[in-house]
């Protein structure tokens, strides 16, 4: 099979990179602008993988389109460098990722070059550079001025085995990834930062987002708003009292037993003095499960010996510990309803505890099944009898304020965001602790405080990040008293980079500011954003939070920061299972674009399916996809040759106006699989046709966005000079697309013999003849008989006259 692609694409990936890819720079305030974002990648030592070979060609797809169009685009690229993946790394290797994470770099920027991918190199950034991350402290000093930031004790898991704090990704069902041994929860003092002030408009901003409606839901969920009562239960025979948070408040006379978590603070002043031995082994225990796996597993509990007073009824309610309740979320103490909850259901049903149903689906109706969640009207309920939940909540409700042992209240599952991390390699916190002043900030003029620089490093075997150990760096002057204080050992979580370098993007170079005022507001929001699902949650909210506070300070001009959100499927190996090393199903691009050229890859990850959702490798595809790019090359030397300039052939017209068309539709809205469908249909349409310069020119432009490199040679080849990127998008004409039905009647010797309906086009006496003739109904009244002429009369009568 000829194969000049490989040639093709080092030519003009070369010509391309002329003054740092010069002509894909994008220019302040020209024009009409739009900012298309990819997710930016972790720069591993393994390289590009497909999927992210399938984002990046779908953000390319559009950004060379839009150029096209007349667009001024902003496509940039750069490294979210920071985080666990370098830090194990380092730590295996005892180097330090200052050795290694240039050269992954480099590496990845091979890469994307390697796929023709149409960047603005001038605006790359780095979340490791002390230039970028000085704009991070920068900020993080601005949230602790405005009294965002705050310390307070948090758990960390610990491996006793390494001696050092794990991130939950290295827990595996409570052991530690690395050697297997059994984690314990330990405390810390950490930084947190208070998301949850902004609870209520990362929600209700939501609904300004084009965003995917799964995404939006996943948002709202981990915000978790929550509308209910705080409820007051007395400890019998004590001074104080427990509060519990319910949202449903017309269950309470069915609440057979209390439930606080591990980490309450009343579960050892509760506990009886002969449960109380018990009830500290159990909390010890709980502490060392991941919360995910407190969620999953059987229920567990330990009886404290104490009992509760019914707040409206005053009888006698046990009080238990266990861990499936979370002290993360509401009061971290709950009313147990066995009768219309799941898992106090488990729960009671393993310990015997009473069970008493109190809603029931319709009036005067015995409940059946249990448990019953849903509303309903309430049974057993003393004078709430038969009211309907929503009402009961409300008379309840207001009961329990009259009595003040009650309050309507709103929870969140939203919990503030711990920014501390026990790691060498993430942004030093710019805080500096101070015998006499405290906790004191570093000064703007003494950022970026950049990392010490060491070969390698250890654990410290408490817990404490590494830094610790690095006295020479910990040990410095107050910059209040200027007398002996020590820095802040904890770095920040590798989000803190990734929350807002889509700023960074728009004046990187900016030493005064982290971006001009003037230059945000013409490029912002982003317009379309584009990465995986596995980052709905966290990364997003968190950028939309860091966005909002940039925005109550007056620095950014918009409330959010990406308009619409776009997310790529996963791409699954040939056994249709994810990929992974283990199973040995990993594709690698870099050995697909050796075989077969980056065209190919490109059109291919494009042709697999629509851009959301999941799907599976399948080298035939592969092989599918190179053939056609070998067709359209062969295609091109033809026409070249035949030297057809002007198309006349209404039919071709009309193919390519409506394929112009749909590729222009299809592009705009990610479906590009579907528009690379129709540029192979056209090509099939178009082989035993002639076919004019001035048309195949067009259909290059088309395929362009999609196979940059030989759309390019064959714009070349065909004697033009300039580059594709800023020639003009083809425009249809509406007259070859609109569907202009006529119904024409076909005679034979002047008498109806059949009659058809035919799109406008087609009406014209060669191509009618080439129809009429062939259909079976006009056939045989033309057996043995010579045609003498055939008429159209008036563009709506076919007559066939014969020989007598």
């Amino acid at each position: 099979m000829n194969n000049p692609f490989q040639k093709i694409e080092k030519k003009w990936q070369k010509i391309w990179s002329k003054n740092n890819f010069k002509i894909w720079h994008s220019k302040d305030f020209k024009g009409k602008k739009i900012y298309i974002l990819d997710m930016f990648p972790y720069p591993s030592g393994e390289g590009l993988h497909v999927g992210h070979v399938e984002g990046y060609t779908g953000t390319d797809i559009l950004s060379r389109y839009y150029r096209m169009k007349g667009y001024n685009v902003l496509h940039p690229m750069g490294w979210d460098a920071f985080g666990l993946p370098a830090e194990n790394y380092a730590l295996k290797m005892k180097r330090n990722p200052m050795t290694f994470v240039p050269k992954n770099i480099k590496r990845y920027k091979q890469q994307i070059i390697s796929l023709g991918l149409s960047y603005d190199w001038k605006r790359e950034i780095n979340t490791t550079d002390p230039n970028y991350y000085k704009w991070t402290q920068w900020m993080f000093l601005k949230m602790y001025e405005k009294g965002l930031v705050y310390e307070k004790s948090a758990p960390i898991n610990f491996c006793p085995s390494c001696k050092t704090g794990l991130a939950n990704e290295e827990v595996i069902q409570g052991k530690c990834e690395r050697c297997g041994t059994q984690t314990e929860t330990r405390y810390l003092n950490q930084w947190h930062i208070k998301i949850t002030a902004y609870a209520d408009r990362l929600l209700e901003d939501l609904e300004e987002l084009d965003w995917p409606e799964n995404v939006k839901e996943m948002q709202k969920n981990w915000i978790g708003k929550s509308e209910g009562y705080e409820l007051d239960f007395k400890v019998v025979d004590q001074d104080f009292k427990i509060t519990i948070f319910t949202t449903r408040l017309d269950t309470i006379f069915g609440v057979t037993f209390l439930v606080l978590a591990p980490e309450h603070h009343l579960c050892l002043k509760v506990a009886k003095e002969d449960y109380y031995f018990s009830v500290k082994n159990y909390i010890e225990d709980a502490l060392k499960k991941p919360e995910r796996e407190r969620k999953t597993e059987e229920v567990t509990g330990v009886f404290t010996g104490s009992y509760a007073a019914h707040p409206l009824i005053g009888n006698k309610i046990p009080i238990w510990i266990s861990d499936y309740v979370l002290y993360s979320y509401g009061t971290g103490a709950i009313m147990g309803v066995p009768a219309h909850d799941s898992r106090d259901y488990e729960f009671a049903k393993k310990f015997n505890l009473k069970i008493t149903p109190v809603i029931t689906p319709e009036k005067n109706k015995e409940l059946e099944n249990l448990p019953f969640e849903e509303y309903g009207y309430l049974i057993n309920s003393f004078d709430y009898n038969d009211l309907d939940s929503k009402t009961a909540i409300l008379k309840i409700g207001e009961e329990l304020e009259k009595r003040n042992i009650g309050r309507k209240t709103i929870y969140y599952k939203l919990r503030d965001w711990i920014f501390s991390r026990q790691r060498y390699w993430g942004e030093p916190i710019p805080l500096v602790r101070c015998p006499k002043c405290g906790v004191v900030p570093l000064t703007e003029k003494d950022l970026p405080l950049k990392l010490p620089k060491v070969k390698n490093y250890e654990p410290t075997e408490t817990g404490e990040s590494p830094l610790k150990n690095i006295q020479r760096w910990v040990k410095t002057k107050c910059p209040q008293c200027k007398g002996p204080a020590e820095r802040e050992t904890h770095t920040m979580p590798q989000w803190a980079g990734s929350c807002w370098y889509y700023l960074r993007y728009i004046d990187p170079q900016n030493k005064k500011e982290f971006a001009s005022y003037e230059k945000l507001k013409y490029w912002l929001p982003v317009d379309i954003y584009v990465g995986g699902v596995e980052h709905a949650v966290l990364h997003l909210l968190y950028a939309r939070f860091w966005h909002k506070f940039l925005y109550d300070l007056g620095l950014v001009p918009t409330k959010e920061p990406f308009k619409r959100l776009v997310n790529q499927g996963l791409i699954l190996g040939p056994d249709h299972e994810k990929m992974s090393k283990s199973r040995g199903n990993v594709v690698n691009p870099d050995e697909v674009i050796k075989k077969y050229g980056a065209d190919t890859l490109r059109i291919y990850e494009m042709f697999m399916g629509p851009f959301e959702k999941v799907k599976p490798w399948d080298t035939q595809g592969i092989i599918g996809v190179h053939r056609f790019l070998n067709r359209v090359w062969e295609f091109s030397k033809k026409i070249k040759k035949e030297k057809i300039t002007k198309e006349k052939d209404p039919e071709m017209l009309r193919a390519i106006n409506k394929l112009i068309k749909k590729v222009t539709e299809d592009i705009e809205n990610f479906k590009f699989n579907t528009a690379i469908s129709a540029i192979m249909e056209f090509v099939n349409f178009m082989s035993n046709k002639k076919i004019a310069i001035e048309t195949w020119l067009k259909f290059i432009k088309l395929l362009f966005p999609f196979a940059p490199h030989i759309s390019q040679e064959i714009w070349f080849l065909f004697g033009n000079k300039k580059l594709l990127d800023y020639e003009k998008w083809p425009k249809y004409d509406s007259h070859y697309i609109e569907e202009k039905i006529r119904k024409i009647i076909i005679q034979v010797n002047g008498k109806k013999r059949d009659e058809i309906e035919l799109e406008e086009y087609q009406i014209e006496i060669e191509k009618l003849k080439e129809i009429v003739l062939n259909r079976p109904k006009i056939k045989k009244f033309l057996e043995n008989k010579k045609i003498k002429k055939i008429i159209l009369a008036q563009d709506k009568i076919l007559n066939i006259v014969t020989e007598s």
